[in-house]
């Protein structure tokens, strides 16, 4: 659990990964080496799991999205689902989730014909009895976890 100085660096972070220690220091009172230890130490204890960039699908010519419900043959472990998914470089998310599903994909493609052919790689997948989809039409709200569900 973060306390309350701690879930302000990482908000900060999560706004702009690129903010430097010392601008982050300013806005939450602390020197930038203070920042610095305590990102360190979030890093070490895993609450901070990594860097990254987030990048617009359609910038990288993704103009398709959809969830993909995935219903599983009996006996199938999330590790199976999840080995059997992540060789799909359009499945960008994948959970297992409660309900009739098994499990739920998130996935981007170029068109509606390339979400297709992926649909059918994924339900010919040795352990999906069967699959449900939707696309997606406008996507209202996109988040990244950036603190207290609050």
């Amino acid at each position: 659990m973060l306390n309350d100085l701690d879930e302000r660096i990482v908000r900060a972070l999560a706004e702009d990964a690129r903010r430097s220690y010392a601008d982050i220091g300013q806005s939450v009172g602390l020197s930038a080496p203070a920042v610095k230890r305590r990102v360190d130490r979030l890093r070490a204890t895993g609450a901070i799991t990594g860097f990254t960039v987030r990048v617009d699908p359609a910038a990288l010519g993704w103009e398709t999205e959809g969830f993909v419900e995935i219903f599983c043959r009996r006996h199938t472990s999330p590790e199976t689902i999840q080995r059997g998914l992540e060789r799909y470089q359009e499945v960008v998310a994948a959970s297992t989730v409660t309900g009739d599903a098994d499990a739920v994909a998130q996935v981007f493609a170029a068109d509606m014909r390339h979400f297709e052919r992926v649909l059918e790689r994924i339900a010919g997948e040795p352990f999906v009895e069967r699959t449900k989809s939707v696309l997606v039409l406008s996507p209202l709200l996109r988040r990244h976890a950036s603190g207290s569900p609050a």
